[in-house]
């Protein structure tokens, strides 16, 4: 059985077709490895046996009436951002420690309705703010190739359970880099879809116009077989996108022979630390020995992109946050006279310090005055990001570059400075600014063996072409394979 913790989820699917397993026993293989590991890593927030394996003995009969499908019975960990009938949906925060969801997430609907089991509820940056999961009002994540880094934000939580083998897939959310970069410092595979392919319903919102669900696995043929469940349109999300339903496993085995990858220029310039240069280019080779070509492509307001951001998400982080209760958390513009009076009225309120600098930034770039200056300039800004990538793509098919600059960093080494943290996202954020699909996949090893992510970004609902570039990668390299030492 131990062997099961490091299979693909076809080999699980197998396994439980064939009798070698049932779910109940593969759900609770896993339930022991969190009670085991979890102390130590921190990455769930919640978790029920009792509920866990009612749910697989559900899917175990669902199997003996004859139902199959390809995630009938496997038991996955939730992103505590995707509300959970009947399970605390905390989105890392005090304020919602106590909250028991009364419904599913479209997501997590989808995948219950494939024959998932859940086995718990992920530890989280605060209401997704941040990029090492330091935010989180259940404390830090760790990395479980070296405990004393983070995982990366705000899915470290998610990134951290399959690092650790504390579940063979889960959920993810992607704002401004959150499914890729923490997939990029825990060596696992994670995309972000095109905006609206997947149902934002039931998923606690950040930035409204850049959150995106996603898979996070430990292959990019694991990542196609979730989103086949995920992905479709919902009418109660009205950014969802009506579309044909895809198989998205469907060109996984197609040969790479005149492939072009993009290179951007900015993505290769100052910033980029050298151990993670070496492994990136290391791919970029074996990439060109799969029968593609790399060509020089520019994003020329890509160094726009964090600045803008760091504006746009704010702005709606502030607004969305406000439906909790309104004025009483103290940040609706039209009450306050300067910041230091913003700041004393949210003080108490249970917000992290981190969700606090975000709702008085949005605050004042919403205010009278700022408007214009700030949140309808950094729009405009959108806007040419999004162009950049429109012409990008006329002379390749995907682009590539690092997820993240550097590996996993220490606790508290970028935590006092906030532009610092920000600039872990840079090479990111300009996807969720233009709504395109973006994965890490594990392309080696940089100092002290710790994960590199290599990012692959696709042209708009190329989600299946990503997968396949992916995926033939992980077929002549084992790096999506490998596995913490002690773990």
């Amino acid at each position: 059985m131990s062997d099961l913790i490091n299979a693909s989820l076809s080999e699980l699917s197998a396994a439980l077709a064939a009798k070698q397993v049932s779910s109940v026993e593969l759900s609770t293989l896993f339930l022991d490895r969190i009670e085991k590991l979890n102390p130590i890593v921190n990455a769930y927030v919640t978790v029920d046996r009792a509920r866990t394996l009612a749910q697989a003995a559900e899917m175990d009969a669902r199997r003996a009436k004859g139902e199959t499908g390809p995630l009938l019975g496997i038991p996955f960990g939730h992103k505590d951002i995707f509300c959970t009938e009947g399970w605390l949906t905390t989105c890392g925060s005090k304020m919602l420690s106590n909250f028991v969801s009364p419904y599913d997430a479209t997501v997590v609907s989808k995948l219950k309705q494939a024959g998932v089991v859940t086995l718990g509820k992920l530890n989280m940056d605060e209401f997704a703010m941040g990029s090492s999961n330091e935010t989180s009002y259940f404390g830090p994540v760790k990395n479980p190739w070296d405990t004393k880094r983070v995982p990366g934000g705000s899915s470290g939580g998610s990134a951290a359970a399959i690092a650790a083998r504390l579940a063979p897939a889960v959920t993810g959310t992607d704002t401004g880099g959150s499914i890729r970069q923490p997939a990029a410092l825990c060596g696992l595979t994670g995309l972000k879809p095109t905006y609206g392919v997947c149902s934002r319903y039931g998923m606690i919102a950040f930035a409204s116009s850049l959150d995106q669900a996603g898979p996070m696995a430990k292959s990019a043929e694991d990542c196609a077989l979730m989103l086949n469940a995920m992905a479709g349109f919902d009418e109660r999300d009205s950014t969802s996108l009506q579309r044909e339903t895809e198989d998205y496993t469907r060109d996984l085995n197609k040969p790479l022979n005149g492939l072009r990858i993009g290179l951007p220029r900015e993505f290769f310039g100052e910033g980029m630390s050298a151990d993670v240069r070496a492994k990136v280019e290391e791919a970029l080779d074996q990439y060109r020995k799969l029968g593609a070509t790399t060509i020089e492509v520019s994003l020329p307001n890509s160094g726009l992109s964090v600045p803008a951001y760091y504006v746009i998400a704010p702005a709606e982080a502030s607004s969305n946050l406000s439906r909790f209760d309104g004025v009483r958390y103290g940040y609706r513009a039209p009450e306050y006279g300067n910041l230091d009076d913003m700041y004393a009225k949210t003080r108490a309120q249970g917000f992290g310090p981190e969700v606090k600098r975000r709702i008085l930034i949005g605050t004042y770039v919403l205010s009278h005055g700022y408007y214009d200056a700030y949140y309808l300039q950094a729009q405009k800004i959108r806007r040419l990001i999004a162009a950049d990538f429109v012409e990008a793509f006329k002379s390749c098919d995907v682009i590539m570059g690092p997820a993240s600059p550097d590996t996993a960093f220490a606790f508290g080494e970028k935590s006092g400075d906030p532009v610092k943290m920000y600039l872990s996202d840079i090479y990111t954020i300009s996807t969720n600014l233009a709504g395109l699909p973006g994965m890490s996949v594990p392309c080696g090893f940089g100092d002290h063996h710790l994960p590199v992510g290599l990012q692959i970004i696709g042209n708009y609902f190329e989600e299946a072409k990503m997968l396949n570039v992916a995926h033939q990668y992980q077929q002549v390299t084992n790096w999506h394979r490998e596995m913490p030492a002690g773990i």
